[in-house]
C-alpha cells in the first residue's frame, strides 16, 4: 500500500505499474503519478492545460 500524497490515504499501486502511470485517489480524488518504482514513488500528477491550437 502507498500513501496519497495529498491527503495520506491508502492509495493501491499495480504490482506491473509503470513510471507515468495516472492514478486517482479513492478518497481525495487527487490525479497521483508514479514516478519511482521499488520502492512505488507517488506525486501528485501536474494539471494539464487547455491547448488552444496557438
Amino acid at each position: 500500500m502507498n500513501e496519497c500524497v495529498v491527503c495520506g490515504a491508502a492509495v493501491t499501486v499495480a504490482d506491473d505499474a509503470v513510471i507515468g502511470e495516472l492514478l486517482e485517489c479513492p478518497e481525495c480524488g487527487s490525479e497521483l503519478e508514479v514516478t519511482g518504482l521499488k520502492p512505488v514513488v507517488l506525486s501528485e500528477a501536474p494539471e494539464t492545460e487547455e491547448d488552444w491550437g496557438q
